[in-house]
């Protein structure tokens, strides 16, 4: 597959790289990455890497303005379905390239690599570039790190591999790269971020059966000078609490009119449940839109009836080891 896809690189001289709505490190750090490294092999070629971006994640890279190209080759990264594509058109593109690590959805209609085994994107375009002629330097590789490493949330997760370590391994080889600074970019938080993260543990709803969430109103989000983001890219600083296996953060997004939901799990299966809410993912870690707390309401109780159903058939012992 990776050999194929290598071909299709190769013989279109215009590409986008596109991604989900939302953007992640993971996904972020992927397209960069690709189109850095297509530029690097192929420097005649217009390679774009387009989407809403965030000052958040600047440390990542820059995103391109999506122009109309023609004749133009689209590869699309950490993406299962084609309703969450963040600016783009399918049928704007000759052909349509899909690397991904969720479990399946839709079929884009043309080459579709999944790997739902792996950490992150980033790590399938890593073993992808062990595996072709695609060229990689050490800023290149620095920007996948960003993206697996995020995405497995510092390795804790059990979809880090003995292959993901040994790519891992292979690129610190090859590229010297500056983890202490790498993670320095990853972590370093503002202020603000740091209180909001102390008001969420503070004011966490926890509802009968363990599922723990808060609501963050624009009006939260105004008096702890924070971005809309803030509250979900917090979702993983509450993977380790006693009694809530299920937790979200439910934050209100004025500007595009809609309530993101970051959802993550330590036993149930939520992602089927996230793609009723216009969303979706892996089956521990999720997300979703709605337009309305009231729909969000709903979300949780669906949670809360999903993680019952799970406490009844899981043991204690069962539960940790998911």
């Amino acid at each position: 597959m990776y050999k194929q896809i290598y071909k299709y690189i190769k013989k279109y001289n215009n590409i986008v790289i596109a991604r989900h709505i939302g953007v992640d490190p993971d996904a972020m750090a992927s397209q960069i990455a690709l189109r850095d490294s297509i530029k690097l092999t192929f420097p005649e070629k217009k390679v774009l890497a387009v989407g809403n971006g965030s000052t958040k994640f600047s440390y990542i890279g820059k995103l391109d303005k999506l122009e109309e190209l023609e004749n133009a080759l689209l590869i699309v990264v950490d993406l299962p379905d084609k309703k969450r594509a963040d600016s783009i058109e399918f049928e704007n593109y000759d052909y349509v390239i899909k690397i991904d690590h969720h479990p399946f959805i839709e079929d884009f209609g043309g080459l579709e690599l999944i790997d739902d085994k792996a950490s992150s994107t980033a790590e399938i375009i890593m073993d992808m570039f062990l595996n072709t002629k695609l060229e990689c330097n050490k800023e290149i590789a620095e920007t996948l790190y960003y993206g697996l490493v995020s995405d497995s949330n510092r390795f804790l997760f059990n979809s880090c591999t003995e292959k993901t370590f040994r790519l891992v391994s292979q690129y610190l080889k090859l590229y010297d790269m500056d983890v202490e600074k790498l993670y320095r970019n990853l972590y370093l938080r503002p202020l603000s971020e740091v209180r909001l993260e102390g008001y969420i543990s503070q004011n966490m709803i926890v509802t009968e059966h363990g599922v723990g969430y808060i609501k963050i109103t624009n009006d939260l989000i105004e008096e702890f000078h924070v971005d809309s983001a803030a509250a979900g890219n917090l979702i993983n600083n509450f993977n380790f609490i006693e009694g809530i296996y299920v937790w979200v953060t439910i934050t209100e997004d004025i500007k595009s009119e809609v309530i993101r939901i970051s959802i993550r799990s330590r036993g149930p299966i939520i992602n089927k449940i996230a793609e009723k809410y216009n969303g979706g993912g892996h089956k521990m870690a999720s997300g979703a839109r709605v337009a309305t707390f009231k729909e969000a309401d709903k979300l949780i109780k669906d949670l809360d009836q999903n993680l019952e159903k799970y406490l009844k058939n899981n043991t204690e012992e069962d539960r940790y080891d998911d």
